[in-house]
């Protein structure tokens, strides 16, 4: 297509461009133009339901006749809809977590994983836990070690200059 100079007999169509009932060509911000939205049950899904729910206890039936004679499929359908695998639960424990430090903390969850006192999964969230727990600690560690070297060369201690949500050290306010 080649590009040719707009002539002065083609107009654009009116409605080109604008949007229905906004004379400035745009929605009003925050309003939608569909207030309502689409009714439930009205599109392509809510569709094929309708059309086969009166069909779904003969395709029941017919499902678990050819269960019942062998068909291993059917029966691995059947039986992933109506009994749906468990999830393993963990049931809450005691664990002695000794030590003063969090590494030797650490051990001792490593201990009693190794004792069998606790689950590897059970080990692993507390690993994790201490582990956050260790960035926490350092953090606050540095906001007080930075605060300390404010005071002693500004003056400036005391005033929060640390996002307290974010922990992100900024410029301290002046």
């Amino acid at each position: 297509m080649k590009n040719r100079p707009p002539t002065d007999d083609a107009k654009p169509p009116a409605t080109a461009g604008t949007k229905q009932g906004a004379s400035s060509g745009k929605w009003q911000a925050g309003k939608s133009g569909n207030p309502s939205g689409r009714k439930p049950g009205t599109g392509k899904i809510g569709k094929l339901r309708d059309s086969i729910a009166k069909d779904v206890p003969a395709i029941i039936s017919g499902l678990t006749d050819a269960a019942k004679g062998g068909d291993v499929g059917a029966a691995r359908l059947l039986l992933e809809r109506v009994l749906p695998a468990l999830k393993p639960v963990e049931e809450a424990i005691v664990v002695n977590m000794g030590g003063e430090t969090l590494a030797e903390r650490g051990k001792s969850a490593l201990a009693a994983i190794a004792d069998g006192q606790i689950t590897p999964g059970q080990g692993a969230t507390v690993l994790a836990a201490l582990g956050t727990l260790a960035k926490l600690v350092e953090t606050d560690e540095l906001v007080r070690r930075i605060e300390a070297l404010e005071q002693k060369h500004t003056g400036t201690a005391g005033k929060t200059w640390c996002s307290p949500t974010v922990g992100v050290a900024r410029a301290p306010p002046r």
